[in-house]
C-alpha cells in the first residue's frame, strides 16, 4: 500500500486536530506499509491508537513488536510516552 504526500500530510493534520483511535491508526499504518517504512514510527503510532481503544492497532502493535528489537520497541514506546507528555495530555 502507497500513500502520496498530500495523504501523508493530511494524516499528520488530522491527528493535529483530532488524535482519536482512527486518525492515529492510519499513521500507524502509513509508515509500517508507505514508501518509506519506519517501524518505531509506525509502533509509536499504533501505541497510542490503542491507548484509545482500537483493537486493529494492537494487533498491528504485536506484529511489529515482533519484528523489531527490544531497543527499537522501547524508543517506540519512549516516543509515544513523549508525544502524549508534549502534545497531547
Amino acid at each position: 500500500m502507497a500513500f502520496t504526500d498530500s495523504e501523508i500530510a493530511e494524516a499528520h493534520e488530522a491527528v493535529r486536530q483530532q488524535s482519536d483511535s482512527d486518525n492515529l491508526y492510519k499513521l500507524g499504518l502509513i509508515y509500517s506499509t508507505g514508501q518509506e517504512i519506519d517501524l518505531v514510527q509506525a509502533h509509536m503510532w499504533f501505541n497510542l491508537a490503542a491507548s484509545r481503544g482500537s483493537e486493529s492497532a494492537k494487533e498491528c502493535r504485536r506484529e511489529l513488536a515482533e519484528m523489531m528489537t527490544r531497543d527499537l520497541v522501547a524508543e517506540a514506546q519512549r516516543r509515544a510516552r513523549e508525544w502524549l507528555s508534549v502534545k497531547h495530555h
